[in-house]
């Protein structure tokens, strides 16, 4: 996938994901272009694990089924985060 497709994915995850996920998380526009990144590589990793019984790093496509993955990864990276920082806090 292009730098492009990924910038777009990740926005439009990472922004989706923030809206959805309860409480407040800070960021702006970078922020939520790495989140949906770095949810895309969560979720299509997961979705693989389901699919396959194998565990490979894979990331969601620019699709409308490949969004869904890359929110749901977005979602459970803020979970982690959050989890990460009330801890060690």
């Amino acid at each position: 996938m292009n730098i492009l497709a990924w910038v777009i994915l990740g926005f439009l995850a990472g922004a989706i994901a923030k809206m959805i996920y309860p409480g407040s998380q800070g960021g702006g526009f970078l922020s939520d272009i790495i989140l949906g990144i770095i949810g895309a590589v969560i979720g299509g990793s997961v979705m693989s694990l389901l699919q396959t019984g194998t565990l490979q790093l894979t990331a969601a496509s620019l699709s409308i089924p490949g969004i869904i993955v890359a929110i749901i990864g977005a979602m459970i990276a803020i979970f982690i985060w959050e989890s990460f920082m009330r801890r060690s806090a």
